[in-house]
């Protein structure tokens, strides 16, 4: 295959992308990672659970579906990064190795509701939002790099549930990975890529985060410019704005009507979004109130989809817990270097060595 576009544009046409390098401005900008707004909430879960008895925590980590992520791809993967030597045991003991996870946004098409929601008139799920976030070894630093869905990639042989595979194709859209092969084959054409292995998957359902953002009461975002996209169904004026669940998802589909229409625009306008999200997550004092605190958790956990080896509460508390450490100031996020593919520029391509050195740096 080449120069193929399997999905075409979710939003019914295309912008180019401008200078490619990964932002407007190529700069690296600090903002929360998608970790925290997890972590966060589920850490509160531990009092939680004991007080109901274990049927809160018994129905939460039930709501959470798992893909078995390490059968599927076998040991054709690359390497797991390199433990440290612990220091003296401690009743909490600090974790010894970074940790890279693959963090997707998933939509559904189908439907009216998903269809109002700004989701097209095709059907079937596909990966608009994909993060890979690096922790390091002491737990101190965290890096998010987002992974533009108009990248060209090469897609891998991938295993499929009946037992063949796909073939390997070239000059594809990323997000077509996850369309032919699901879960499975999001990793491994990211592992492919990147010659980074994903230690963890974590996939967040779109129509679940609007939920969320309403159990949360709404978000707060601030935009730069005017956003009129009559695909999303998103009209707001340049400024501050809380904004409602279908609103908030509407802004993270977004791409038409801001900046140059391409999906470097609708990334930025989504790290906006993580970083409103955190803020209100602080702002509503969920450790303070069970009531919130569970409704919230029950709407993530019944969003995300893990791989098995963080598919129980316990395991995604502790992870959450690893993380509080963190703070704004220790995280970095940034947007995978890319430009323009020489043949179509709507669509990008790794801009090289930047992306090569930049995903060296996370093993």
């Amino acid at each position: 295959m080449t120069a193929e576009d399997e999905h075409g544009d979710d939003n019914g046409g295309e912008g180019e992308h401008g200078d490619g390098k990964g932002g407007t401005d190529g700069h690296i900008r600090r903002r929360p990672g998608v970790l925290k707004v997890v972590g966060f909430t589920l850490a509160g879960l531990l009092t939680l659970g004991v007080a109901g008895a274990g049927w809160v925590y018994w129905h939460l980590n039930a709501n959470i579906t798992s893909v078995d992520i390490n059968s599927a791809l076998g040991d054709d993967r690359p390497a797991k990064s390199m433990t440290t030597p612990s220091g003296s045991p401690s009743a909490s003991p600090v974790p010894t190795e970074a940790l890279n996870i693959l963090v997707l946004g998933s939509d559904s098409r189908e439907g009216k509701e998903n269809q109002k929601l700004g989701g097209g008139d095709s059907g079937g799920a596909r990966s608009d939002t994909a993060m890979v976030v690096h922790l390091d070894a002491g737990r101190t630093e965290a890096t998010v790099v987002s992974i533009p869905r108009d990248t060209l990639v090469t897609r891998p042989s991938c295993p499929l549930a009946d037992g063949e595979s796909t073939e390997v194709a070239y000059n594809v859209m990323f997000n077509s990975a996850y369309s032919v092969g699901g879960p499975a084959c999001a990793v491994k054409t990211v592992e492919t890529m990147t010659n980074v292995r994903m230690d963890h998957y974590i996939e967040i359902d779109f129509s679940g985060f609007a939920d969320l953002v309403d159990a949360l009461g709404g978000v707060t975002v601030t935009t730069d410019e005017d956003i009129d996209d009559e695909d999303s169904h998103l009209t707001l004026e340049a400024g501050t704005h809380h904004l409602d669940g279908e609103q908030a998802l509407a802004l993270a589909r977004t791409r038409h009507g801001i900046g140059d229409g391409s999906d470097l625009g609708r990334i930025e306008l989504q790290h906006e979004l993580v970083r409103g999200l955190l803020e209100q997550v602080s702002s509503t004092n969920l450790l303070t109130n069970p009531a919130r605190l569970y409704s919230v958790a029950d709407t993530l956990t019944g969003s995300l989809t893990t791989d098995t080896g963080l598919d129980s509460l316990s395991e995604l508390i502790g992870l959450g817990q690893s993380l509080q450490g963190l703070s704004v100031d220790d995280m970095t996020t940034l947007t995978m270097p890319v430009v323009p593919a020489p043949w179509d520029r709507n669509r990008v391509v790794a801009d090289e060595p930047e992306a090569r050195e930049l995903w060296a740096s996370l093993r």
